[in-house]
């Protein structure tokens, strides 16, 4: 396999974890003998500090020729003051519809030796393993029209969430698909009983199921999901929602895990896939070796098996996260409520990381060579 990954380091932690990430890379390409070529170009605060731009047109086409992007994070409040256009953020959008990326997958995992990192009692999340599919292109993010209007006696800020039947439907077969291979339910989320976008959104999956007999269709008011989650968080496989609702329900589900530097995520469904954790830039702790890798790690594994189609290779490196987790080995954001732990820095779990992930391989050539 030959693949041309380029890489957006990013802000604050981004630079950090992001370099985990591409040693796991690199290791897998060694180790399963593939070839992986890696692109680093600036994006975010980066792209603003160095050419100006939150996502520099050099940046940008670099991504739409590659296989992959391998994304850290963006943002810093240095930036704020920026007309929201200019911000690192709006380079992170551009990005996402530039690629055509419109099914956003993030996975939410309750890991055994880590329970007990999760503020919800252990009884509750042992054995939860979610896996969100929010749409990403459409919705309140990208609707129009939005900005501020005045008059003399107020100022008022609008903006419109929009679906169209096919944004709807081509994203809900993404959910399908996944919940076929998975335990075959899946849970819609929407607010039908407010929202005309969620009574379009409800029909149009509903319709959508009939093609998937073998798939248990669940709808849930967003509400109601978001209460659900943290009380029977078991009860869930596959979540499928809009864009602004799976932003804030996939953050939620950081509680089921433990940190929110474990999510990893894949936007998949255009040309190019773009792979990042769900943390953001951190930068109150960048440079410091704080910083939990594992979002990033695991968002690399996402990129075997969505982009590369190196289903084996993206499980071991899975395999290799659990490992290192059953060693004890943790950053400061899983050391909450653990009597026992072995503290590691960022560069220090990416080493294990790849030791696990040789272990493995080695095992894999000691058993075909029998």
């Amino acid at each position: 396999m030959k693949l041309k990954i380029t890489v957006l380091a990013g802000d604050g932690i981004g630079p950090e974890v992001t370099r985990e990430a591409v040693r796991v890379l690199s290791t897998v390409a060694e180790a399963y003998e593939h070839s992986f070529e890696f692109t680093e170009l600036p994006v975010g605060g980066a792209g603003i500090k160095q050419l100006g731009s939150p996502l520099p047109t050099a940046t940008l086409d670099a991504c739409l020729s590659s296989e992959a992007v391998l994304l850290g994070a963006v943002g810093s409040p240095e930036f704020d003051a920026l007309p929201p256009e200019r911000r690192p953020e709006a380079g992170l959008l551009t990005l996402r519809q530039a690629l055509g990326a419109y099914a956003n997958l993030r996975p939410a995992i309750s890991y055994k030796p880590i329970v007990d990192c999760s503020p919800l009692r252990p009884e509750i999340v042992t054995g939860t393993d979610i896996l969100f599919v929010r749409e990403l292109l459409g919705g309140l993010y990208f609707g129009e029209p939005r900005g501020f209007s005045r008059d003399t006696d107020t100022i008022a800020a609008f903006n419109t969430m929009r679906y169209s039947r096919e944004e709807i439907e081509r994203v809900a077969r993404v959910g399908f698909e996944a919940a076929r291979k998975r335990r075959g339910i899946l849970t819609s989320v929407d607010k039908a009983n407010v929202l005309e976008t969620s009574q379009l959104w409800r029909k149009t999956v509903s319709a959508v199921a009939q093609d998937y007999p073998d798939v248990k269709l669940n709808h849930l008011y967003v509400d109601a999901c978001a209460m659900h989650l943290m009380m029977n968080p078991r009860s869930f496989d596959v979540v499928l929602t809009e864009n602004l609702f799976g932003d804030i329900l996939s953050d939620e589900a950081a509680a089921i895990s433990g940190s929110l530097g474990l999510l990893s995520s894949a936007s998949i469904g255009g040309a190019v896939g773009l792979y990042e954790p769900v943390h953001g830039s951190a930068p109150d702790i960048a440079g410091k070796g704080l910083a939990n890798p594992l979002g990033a790690i695991a968002s690399a594994a996402m990129l075997l098996r969505y982009s590369a189609r190196l289903e084996q290779e993206a499980d071991d490196v899975e395999e290799a996260i659990r490992m290192v987790l059953d060693a004890g080995y943790r950053t400061p954001d899983l050391e909450r409520r653990r009597e026992r732990f072995i503290a590691a820095t960022t560069s220090e779990i990416g080493e294990l990381i790849i030791e696990a992930l040789m272990e493995i391989a080695d095992r894999r050539v000691a058993y075909h060579a029998v």
